[in-house]
Protein backbone atom coordinates (compact mmCIF):
# COMPACT_ATOMS: atom_id res chain seq x y z
CA UNK A 1 0.00 0.00 0.00
CA UNK A 2 1.23 3.60 -1.02
CA UNK A 3 0.19 7.17 0.36
CA UNK A 4 -0.27 9.91 -2.23
CA UNK A 5 2.19 12.35 -2.77
CA UNK A 6 0.09 14.93 -0.71
CA UNK A 7 1.08 17.55 2.15
CA UNK A 8 -0.34 19.02 4.70
CA UNK A 9 -0.30 22.62 4.83
CA UNK A 10 -0.15 22.46 8.80
CA UNK A 11 0.28 19.73 12.09
CA UNK A 12 -2.72 20.53 12.90
CA UNK A 13 -4.15 18.76 10.13
CA UNK A 14 -2.47 15.58 11.05
CA UNK A 15 -4.55 14.39 13.64
CA UNK A 16 -1.57 15.20 16.34
CA UNK A 17 -2.84 16.50 20.05
CA UNK A 18 -2.81 19.18 21.45
CA UNK A 19 0.67 18.90 23.99
CA UNK A 20 2.29 17.71 20.38
CA UNK A 21 1.15 20.90 18.49
CA UNK A 22 2.79 22.80 21.76
CA UNK A 23 5.88 21.43 21.45
CA UNK A 24 5.96 21.15 17.97
CA UNK A 25 5.44 25.47 17.85
CA UNK A 26 7.87 25.15 20.97
CA UNK A 27 10.50 24.20 18.91
CA UNK A 28 10.17 26.36 16.17
CA UNK A 29 8.37 23.72 13.75
CA UNK A 30 5.26 24.95 11.46
CA UNK A 31 4.82 23.06 8.24
CA UNK A 32 5.49 19.26 8.35
CA UNK A 33 7.86 18.01 5.74
CA UNK A 34 6.46 15.89 2.87
CA UNK A 35 7.48 12.27 5.04
CA UNK A 36 5.51 13.97 7.89
CA UNK A 37 2.79 14.47 6.34
CA UNK A 38 2.23 11.03 4.34
CA UNK A 39 3.97 8.89 7.29
CA UNK A 40 1.83 10.83 10.64
CA UNK A 41 -1.12 9.88 10.04
CA UNK A 42 -1.10 6.20 8.92
CA UNK A 43 1.42 5.58 12.20
CA UNK A 44 -1.47 7.06 14.42
CA UNK A 45 -3.31 4.23 13.62
CA UNK A 46 -0.87 1.94 14.17
CA UNK A 47 -0.17 0.68 10.59
CA UNK A 48 3.26 -1.01 9.72
CA UNK A 49 5.49 2.13 7.89
CA UNK A 50 8.19 1.85 5.40
CA UNK A 51 9.67 5.66 4.57
CA UNK A 52 11.96 6.24 2.14
CA UNK A 53 13.26 9.83 1.59
CA UNK A 54 16.32 11.67 1.33
CA UNK A 55 18.56 12.71 4.15
CA UNK A 56 17.81 15.66 6.09
CA UNK A 57 14.14 15.42 5.04
CA UNK A 58 12.20 15.41 8.22
CA UNK A 59 12.22 11.30 9.01
CA UNK A 60 13.22 11.36 12.40
CA UNK A 61 10.01 13.57 13.75
CA UNK A 62 7.82 11.33 11.43
CA UNK A 63 8.49 8.67 13.25
CA UNK A 64 8.60 10.00 16.74
CA UNK A 65 5.57 12.45 17.09
CA UNK A 66 2.97 9.23 16.37
CA UNK A 67 5.51 6.88 18.56
CA UNK A 68 5.31 9.74 21.21
CA UNK A 69 1.50 10.06 20.77
CA UNK A 70 0.92 6.16 20.91
CA UNK A 71 2.54 5.81 24.20
CA UNK A 72 0.66 8.48 25.88
CA UNK A 73 -0.44 7.04 29.74
CA UNK A 74 1.06 3.92 29.34
CA UNK A 75 3.44 2.06 31.89
CA UNK A 76 7.03 0.08 31.04
CA UNK A 77 9.24 0.25 28.11
CA UNK A 78 6.52 -0.21 25.21
CA UNK A 79 8.82 1.58 22.58
CA UNK A 80 12.08 0.62 20.98
CA UNK A 81 14.52 2.47 18.45
CA UNK A 82 17.18 0.73 16.48
CA UNK A 83 20.15 3.31 15.02
CA UNK A 84 23.33 2.06 13.25
CA UNK A 85 25.36 4.48 15.24
CA UNK A 86 25.77 5.66 18.68
CA UNK A 87 26.18 9.43 17.16
CA UNK A 88 22.70 8.66 15.69
CA UNK A 89 21.18 7.27 19.28
CA UNK A 90 21.93 10.80 20.46
CA UNK A 91 20.60 12.66 17.93
CA UNK A 92 17.20 11.19 18.13
CA UNK A 93 17.34 11.41 21.74
CA UNK A 94 17.88 15.09 21.74
CA UNK A 95 14.08 15.05 19.24
CA UNK A 96 12.60 13.25 22.37
CA UNK A 97 13.56 15.94 24.97
CA UNK A 98 12.21 18.27 22.19
CA UNK A 99 9.34 16.75 21.12
CA UNK A 100 8.33 14.93 24.41
CA UNK A 101 9.10 18.17 26.51
CA UNK A 102 5.01 18.69 27.41
CA UNK A 103 4.05 15.45 27.49
CA UNK A 104 7.19 14.72 30.14
CA UNK A 105 8.88 11.66 28.14
CA UNK A 106 11.79 10.03 28.86
CA UNK A 107 14.14 7.68 26.93
CA UNK A 108 16.83 4.98 28.18
CA UNK A 109 19.32 5.42 25.91
CA UNK A 110 21.40 2.12 25.22
CA UNK A 111 24.97 2.78 23.37
CA UNK A 112 28.84 1.27 23.12
CA UNK A 113 31.46 3.81 24.64
CA UNK A 114 29.71 4.95 27.66
CA UNK A 115 29.86 3.56 31.20
CA UNK A 116 26.88 0.82 31.36
CA UNK A 117 25.54 1.56 34.67
CA UNK A 118 23.88 4.15 34.05
CA UNK A 119 21.96 2.31 31.10
CA UNK A 120 20.95 -0.41 33.75
CA UNK A 121 19.47 2.25 36.23
CA UNK A 122 17.79 3.70 32.90
CA UNK A 123 16.79 0.46 32.12
CA UNK A 124 15.13 -0.49 35.63
CA UNK A 125 13.47 2.83 35.62
CA UNK A 126 11.43 1.09 32.77
CA UNK A 127 11.24 4.30 30.79
CA UNK A 128 8.55 4.34 27.93
CA UNK A 129 11.20 4.56 24.87
CA UNK A 130 13.84 2.88 24.48
CA UNK A 131 16.43 4.11 22.23
CA UNK A 132 19.58 1.70 21.44
CA UNK A 133 22.22 0.59 19.26
CA UNK A 134 22.02 -2.63 18.27
CA UNK A 135 25.34 -4.23 19.66
CA UNK A 136 24.70 -2.91 22.99
CA UNK A 137 21.63 -3.78 23.42
CA UNK A 138 22.34 -7.27 22.52
CA UNK A 139 25.08 -7.11 25.89
CA UNK A 140 21.85 -5.84 27.84
CA UNK A 141 19.94 -8.90 26.33
CA UNK A 142 22.46 -11.25 27.01
CA UNK A 143 23.15 -9.93 30.83
CA UNK A 144 19.61 -9.87 31.69
CA UNK A 145 19.51 -5.78 31.99
CA UNK A 146 16.82 -5.65 29.41
CA UNK A 147 13.79 -7.27 28.11
CA UNK A 148 11.80 -6.99 24.93
CA UNK A 149 8.79 -8.26 25.99
CA UNK A 150 6.91 -5.44 26.31
CA UNK A 151 7.53 -3.43 23.38
CA UNK A 152 4.59 -2.36 21.28
CA UNK A 153 6.23 -0.63 18.76
CA UNK A 154 9.51 -0.56 16.81
CA UNK A 155 11.41 1.81 14.58
CA UNK A 156 14.50 0.61 12.72
CA UNK A 157 16.29 3.93 11.76
CA UNK A 158 18.50 4.25 8.91
CA UNK A 159 17.99 0.65 8.41
CA UNK A 160 20.16 0.41 4.95
CA UNK A 161 23.09 1.13 7.39
CA UNK A 162 22.47 -1.06 10.02
CA UNK A 163 22.77 -4.20 7.63
CA UNK A 164 25.67 -2.43 5.31
CA UNK A 165 27.69 -2.38 8.76
CA UNK A 166 26.92 -6.31 9.52
CA UNK A 167 24.05 -5.94 12.19
CA UNK A 168 22.34 -8.37 10.30
CA UNK A 169 22.86 -11.20 13.10
CA UNK A 170 22.24 -8.82 16.25
CA UNK A 171 19.01 -7.69 14.11
CA UNK A 172 17.47 -11.16 13.93
CA UNK A 173 18.13 -11.95 17.84
CA UNK A 174 16.36 -8.48 18.84
CA UNK A 175 13.38 -9.32 16.29
CA UNK A 176 13.83 -12.71 17.50
CA UNK A 177 13.31 -11.68 21.57
CA UNK A 178 10.21 -9.36 20.38
CA UNK A 179 6.77 -9.77 20.52
CA UNK A 180 4.76 -10.26 17.21
CA UNK A 181 1.97 -8.45 17.56
CA UNK A 182 3.81 -5.13 17.05
CA UNK A 183 3.94 -1.83 14.79
CA UNK A 184 7.23 -1.45 12.91
CA UNK A 185 8.55 1.52 11.39
CA UNK A 186 11.38 1.06 9.07
CA UNK A 187 12.81 3.99 7.86
CA UNK A 188 15.47 4.53 5.41
CA UNK A 189 16.87 7.14 2.98
CA UNK A 190 17.86 4.13 0.34
CA UNK A 191 15.97 1.07 0.21
CA UNK A 192 18.24 -1.72 -1.52
CA UNK A 193 17.66 -5.01 -1.96
CA UNK A 194 18.49 -6.44 1.72
CA UNK A 195 16.45 -3.79 2.97
CA UNK A 196 13.63 -4.48 1.25
CA UNK A 197 14.05 -8.64 2.19
CA UNK A 198 13.82 -7.52 6.01
CA UNK A 199 10.80 -5.67 5.47
CA UNK A 200 8.99 -8.12 3.39
CA UNK A 201 9.97 -10.69 6.32
CA UNK A 202 9.25 -8.62 9.41
CA UNK A 203 6.81 -6.09 8.42
CA UNK A 204 2.73 -6.61 7.84
CA UNK A 205 1.22 -4.59 5.22
CA UNK A 206 3.11 -1.81 5.58
CA UNK A 207 2.00 1.84 4.20
CA UNK A 208 4.97 2.67 2.04
CA UNK A 209 6.07 6.41 2.15
CA UNK A 210 8.27 7.75 -0.64
CA UNK A 211 8.76 11.31 -1.13
CA UNK A 212 11.75 10.79 -3.41
CA UNK A 213 12.74 7.53 -5.24
CA UNK A 214 15.60 5.51 -3.86
CA UNK A 215 18.78 7.06 -4.15
CA UNK A 216 17.55 10.24 -5.21
CA UNK A 217 19.95 13.00 -3.84
CA UNK A 218 19.53 16.58 -1.56
CA UNK A 219 17.88 18.57 -4.61
CA UNK A 220 20.08 21.82 -3.35
CA UNK A 221 23.29 20.04 -3.13
CA UNK A 222 25.72 21.40 -5.98
CA UNK A 223 27.70 18.00 -6.74
CA UNK A 224 31.85 18.09 -8.41
CA UNK A 225 33.93 15.60 -9.07
CA UNK A 226 37.70 15.86 -9.11
CA UNK A 227 39.47 13.98 -11.27
CA UNK A 228 42.88 13.79 -9.38
CA UNK A 229 45.82 11.72 -8.22
CA UNK A 230 46.04 10.03 -4.70
CA UNK A 231 48.92 12.31 -3.96
CA UNK A 232 47.13 15.45 -4.84
CA UNK A 233 44.00 15.26 -2.76
CA UNK A 234 45.87 16.98 -0.23
CA UNK A 235 46.45 19.66 -1.89
CA UNK A 236 43.25 19.93 -3.63
CA UNK A 237 41.43 19.84 -0.17
CA UNK A 238 43.97 22.90 0.72
CA UNK A 239 43.09 24.86 -2.42
CA UNK A 240 39.21 24.47 -1.63
CA UNK A 241 39.51 24.99 1.67
CA UNK A 242 41.33 28.25 0.75
CA UNK A 243 39.04 29.43 -1.90
CA UNK A 244 35.73 29.70 0.54
CA UNK A 245 34.72 29.68 4.31
CA UNK A 246 32.47 27.11 3.97
CA UNK A 247 31.71 24.87 7.84
CA UNK A 248 34.21 21.42 5.85
CA UNK A 249 32.87 18.18 6.38
CA UNK A 250 35.94 15.50 4.90
CA UNK A 251 35.31 12.31 4.48
CA UNK A 252 37.98 9.56 4.26
CA UNK A 253 38.16 5.69 4.27
CA UNK A 254 40.01 4.78 7.18
CA UNK A 255 40.59 6.17 10.48
CA UNK A 256 44.75 6.48 9.85
CA UNK A 257 43.61 8.29 6.79
CA UNK A 258 41.86 10.74 9.19
CA UNK A 259 44.10 11.57 11.80
CA UNK A 260 46.78 12.27 9.33
CA UNK A 261 44.80 14.49 7.32
CA UNK A 262 43.50 16.55 10.38
CA UNK A 263 47.49 16.77 11.17
CA UNK A 264 47.95 18.43 8.07
CA UNK A 265 44.74 20.67 8.40
CA UNK A 266 45.97 21.60 11.60
CA UNK A 267 49.56 22.60 10.14
CA UNK A 268 48.03 24.91 7.78
CA UNK A 269 46.11 26.83 9.85
CA UNK A 270 42.56 25.15 9.97
CA UNK A 271 40.48 24.67 12.79
CA UNK A 272 40.07 20.80 12.72
CA UNK A 273 39.00 18.05 14.46
CA UNK A 274 37.99 14.23 13.34
CA UNK A 275 36.05 11.75 14.86
CA UNK A 276 36.10 8.01 13.59
CA UNK A 277 35.92 4.34 15.99
CA UNK A 278 39.13 4.83 17.96
CA UNK A 279 38.00 7.75 19.16
CA UNK A 280 35.94 7.66 22.47
CA UNK A 281 32.37 8.89 22.76
CA UNK A 282 33.60 11.90 24.88
CA UNK A 283 36.08 12.77 22.17
CA UNK A 284 33.75 12.19 18.99
CA UNK A 285 30.79 14.31 20.82
CA UNK A 286 33.26 17.63 22.03
CA UNK A 287 33.97 17.03 18.33
CA UNK A 288 30.58 17.26 17.05
CA UNK A 289 29.63 20.14 18.98
CA UNK A 290 32.57 22.50 18.34
CA UNK A 291 31.94 22.07 14.60
CA UNK A 292 28.28 22.50 15.32
CA UNK A 293 29.00 25.91 17.01
CA UNK A 294 31.49 26.91 14.47
CA UNK A 295 35.06 26.59 16.92
CA UNK A 296 36.18 23.83 14.79
CA UNK A 297 35.74 24.85 10.52
CA UNK A 298 36.69 21.15 9.27
CA UNK A 299 35.41 17.86 10.47
CA UNK A 300 37.52 14.92 9.01
CA UNK A 301 35.20 11.99 9.19
CA UNK A 302 35.14 8.20 8.37
CA UNK A 303 31.65 6.81 7.48
CA UNK A 304 30.53 6.28 10.95
CA UNK A 305 29.16 9.59 11.35
CA UNK A 306 27.51 9.55 7.88
CA UNK A 307 24.36 9.36 9.65
CA UNK A 308 23.83 11.08 12.84
CA UNK A 309 25.22 14.54 12.48
CA UNK A 310 22.61 17.05 12.45
CA UNK A 311 24.21 19.94 12.07
CA UNK A 312 22.29 22.85 9.70
CA UNK A 313 24.88 24.65 8.11
CA UNK A 314 27.27 22.42 6.74
CA UNK A 315 28.18 24.04 3.72
CA UNK A 316 30.65 21.87 1.91
CA UNK A 317 30.78 18.02 1.65
CA UNK A 318 34.04 16.58 0.63
CA UNK A 319 34.57 13.26 -0.52
CA UNK A 320 38.32 12.80 0.08
CA UNK A 321 38.39 8.78 -0.56
CA UNK A 322 34.80 7.56 -2.84
CA UNK A 323 33.03 5.10 -0.53
CA UNK A 324 32.48 1.18 -1.53
CA UNK A 325 29.04 1.18 -0.86
CA UNK A 326 27.20 3.80 -3.51
CA UNK A 327 24.53 4.47 -0.66
CA UNK A 328 26.92 5.55 0.84
CA UNK A 329 27.82 8.56 -1.05
CA UNK A 330 23.61 9.46 -0.62
CA UNK A 331 24.22 9.50 3.05
CA UNK A 332 27.36 11.36 2.64
CA UNK A 333 25.69 14.26 0.49
CA UNK A 334 22.88 13.84 2.80
CA UNK A 335 24.58 16.18 5.27
CA UNK A 336 24.54 19.06 3.39
CA UNK A 337 21.63 21.31 1.91
CA UNK A 338 19.95 20.18 4.88
CA UNK A 339 16.41 21.52 6.23
CA UNK A 340 15.95 24.41 2.88
CA UNK A 341 19.41 24.93 2.74
CA UNK A 342 21.82 24.81 0.10
CA UNK A 343 25.22 23.26 -0.33
CA UNK A 344 28.19 21.86 -1.81
CA UNK A 345 29.54 18.08 -2.70
CA UNK A 346 33.14 17.81 -4.30
CA UNK A 347 34.38 14.31 -4.56
CA UNK A 348 37.57 13.31 -5.19
CA UNK A 349 37.99 10.93 -7.71
CA UNK A 350 41.38 8.89 -7.99
CA UNK A 351 42.03 6.82 -11.18
CA UNK A 352 41.67 3.52 -9.28
CA UNK A 353 38.32 5.16 -8.08
CA UNK A 354 36.57 5.36 -11.24
CA UNK A 355 34.62 2.42 -10.59
CA UNK A 356 33.03 4.01 -7.32
CA UNK A 357 31.99 7.02 -9.35
CA UNK A 358 30.61 4.78 -11.99
CA UNK A 359 28.15 2.74 -9.10
CA UNK A 360 27.12 5.67 -7.73
CA UNK A 361 26.13 7.26 -10.89
CA UNK A 362 24.15 4.30 -11.45
CA UNK A 363 22.37 4.22 -8.20
CA UNK A 364 21.76 8.02 -8.29
CA UNK A 365 20.36 7.52 -12.42
CA UNK A 366 22.51 10.90 -12.63
CA UNK A 367 26.00 11.98 -13.62
CA UNK A 368 28.13 14.32 -11.48
CA UNK A 369 29.57 17.07 -13.49
CA UNK A 370 33.54 17.00 -13.41
CA UNK A 371 35.02 20.06 -12.13
CA UNK A 372 38.26 21.79 -13.35
CA UNK A 373 41.09 20.76 -10.54
CA UNK A 374 42.58 24.47 -9.50
CA UNK A 375 46.72 23.17 -10.02
CA UNK A 376 47.71 26.62 -10.38
CA UNK A 377 46.09 27.77 -7.03
CA UNK A 378 49.03 29.17 -4.07
CA UNK A 379 47.78 26.79 -2.01
CA UNK A 380 47.40 23.36 -4.12
CA UNK A 381 51.16 24.38 -5.07
CA UNK A 382 52.41 24.54 -1.76
CA UNK A 383 50.80 21.72 -0.29
CA UNK A 384 53.02 19.73 -3.00
CA UNK A 385 55.76 21.67 -2.07
CA UNK A 386 55.35 20.35 1.30
CA UNK A 387 54.98 16.92 0.68
CA UNK A 388 58.31 17.12 -1.67
CA UNK A 389 59.96 18.70 1.07
CA UNK A 390 58.84 16.09 3.52
CA UNK A 391 59.82 13.15 1.42
CA UNK A 392 63.63 14.86 1.11
CA UNK A 393 63.67 15.34 4.57
CA UNK A 394 60.94 13.73 7.17
CA UNK A 395 62.53 15.58 10.12
CA UNK A 396 64.03 14.75 13.38
CA UNK A 397 63.56 11.32 15.15
CA UNK A 398 61.36 11.13 17.76
CA UNK A 399 62.58 11.04 21.70
CA UNK A 400 61.10 7.56 21.34
CA UNK A 401 62.57 6.15 18.29
CA UNK A 402 64.34 2.50 18.65
CA UNK A 403 63.25 2.46 22.08
CA UNK A 404 61.15 -0.74 23.35
CA UNK A 405 58.05 -0.35 24.52
CA UNK A 406 58.43 -3.47 26.15
CA UNK A 407 58.55 -3.85 30.20
CA UNK A 408 61.98 -4.66 31.66
CA UNK A 409 62.56 -8.36 32.17
CA UNK A 410 59.43 -9.72 29.92
CA UNK A 411 60.74 -11.79 26.91
CA UNK A 412 61.12 -10.95 23.90
CA UNK A 413 57.89 -10.71 20.84
CA UNK A 414 58.08 -13.01 17.90
CA UNK A 415 59.75 -10.21 15.94
CA UNK A 416 62.67 -9.92 17.95
CA UNK A 417 63.46 -13.16 18.31
CA UNK A 418 63.63 -13.65 15.05
CA UNK A 419 65.00 -11.19 13.52
CA UNK A 420 68.35 -11.83 15.13
CA UNK A 421 69.15 -14.86 12.94
CA UNK A 422 68.44 -12.80 9.72
CA UNK A 423 71.67 -11.63 7.80
CA UNK A 424 71.43 -8.46 6.04
CA UNK A 425 74.38 -7.36 3.57
CA UNK A 426 76.66 -5.15 4.94
CA UNK A 427 76.70 -6.22 8.53
CA UNK A 428 76.41 -9.37 11.01
CA UNK A 429 73.29 -10.84 12.14
CA UNK A 430 71.22 -8.64 14.36
CA UNK A 431 72.31 -5.65 12.92
CA UNK A 432 70.36 -3.12 10.30
CA UNK A 433 72.58 -1.98 7.69
CA UNK A 434 72.87 1.44 6.40
CA UNK A 435 72.76 2.92 3.26
CA UNK A 436 76.28 4.12 3.24
CA UNK A 437 77.69 0.65 3.83
CA UNK A 438 78.96 1.84 7.75
CA UNK A 439 78.11 -0.18 10.73
CA UNK A 440 74.65 -0.88 11.42
CA UNK A 441 72.71 -0.19 14.73
CA UNK A 442 72.70 -3.25 17.10
CA UNK A 443 69.48 -4.45 18.42
CA UNK A 444 69.11 -3.89 22.34
CA UNK A 445 68.97 -7.20 23.98
CA UNK A 446 65.31 -8.61 23.70
CA UNK A 447 63.71 -5.35 22.41
CA UNK A 448 61.84 -5.51 18.92
CA UNK A 449 62.25 -2.39 16.54
CA UNK A 450 59.80 -0.09 14.95
CA UNK A 451 59.79 -0.35 11.08
CA UNK A 452 58.12 2.09 8.90
CA UNK A 453 55.85 -0.99 7.39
Amino acid sequence: MSTESASASSFTALGLSAPSLRALAAAGFTTPTPIQAQAIPPALKGADIIGCAATGTGKTAAYLLPLLERLHGKTGTRALVLAPTRELALQIAQHVDLLGREARMRAAVVIGGVGIEGQRRALREGRPLLIATPGRLIDHLDSGTARLDTIEMLVLDEADRMLDMGFAPQLRRVMAKLPKPRQTLLFSATMAGEVADFARTHLRSPVRVEVARSGTMAPRATQAAYKVGQGEKAALLQALLSASTDSTLVFVRTRRRADKLARSLERAGHRTDRIHADRSQGQRQRALEDFRGGRVRVLVATDIAARGIDVADIGHVVNFDLPHVPEDYVHRIGRTARAAASGRASSFVAPDETPLLLAIERLTRSRVPQATVPRDAPAFLAELKQQADRQVDPGPRGPAHGISARPAGQAPGRHARTHGTRVFSGGPAGRHPRRDGGPGRAHAAGAPQRHGR
